[in-house]
């Protein structure tokens, strides 16, 4: 009964490596491919970082040309008569011989945040000044004064007799 072969019951992970026949190229060939992914591992890590610097410089480029585009169509705009006339009227307030401007403001209608070199402008500095008066700053002319006084002279003064060219006479 010696050689009666009693049955031994094997776990499955076990049964699987017992199964497992390794050759000795199959060994050699994982050993190598280890060791081959090992060593390339920080040439693909280049590789991946180099197309990343490679997609940022070819974004960077396409937002110069982009820029580019804009400052050669503002250029062309500049040479346009008509455009510079219409800059001249809305930033500086110019206008044509012959023409009145009126520039009429509300407290409604003034940006305040504008960055423009207008009203707006210079109040946005005024409001963010660190400077503030200490004192209360008198006019140097009462306006009620000025303007009651420019009333009663247009009222009361007599006009010099003019000859018939329309001129007045010096006494």
């Amino acid at each position: 009964m010696a050689d009666e072969k009693v049955p031994v019951r094997v776990s499955e992970t076990s049964w699987w490596f017992q199964n497992l026949h390794i050759s000795g190229s199959i060994a050699l060939f994982l050993v190598v491919l280890t060791l081959g992914l090992v060593s390339l591992a920080p040439d693909i890590q280049l590789l991946l970082r180099q197309q990343a610097e490679i997609a940022e410089v070819e974004q960077s480029i396409q937002e110069s040309e982009q820029a580019l585009e804009d400052m050669q169509d503002e250029r062309d705009r500049w040479q346009d008569p008509s455009y510079i006339r219409s800059q001249a009227r809305e930033r500086l307030y110019y206008v044509l011989p012959g023409e009145v401007s009126y520039l009429v403001m509300s407290s409604d209608g003034i940006d305040l945040d504008s960055t423009t070199g207008t009203v707006g402008q210079l109040l946005s500095e005024q409001r963010d000044s660190d400077v503030i008066s200490q004192g209360v700053i008198a006019a140097e002319k009462d306006w009620v004064q000025s303007s009651l006084e420019s009333i009663l002279r247009s009222a009361l003064d007599v006009p010099e007799e003019e000859n018939d060219l329309g001129l007045r006479e010096i006494e």
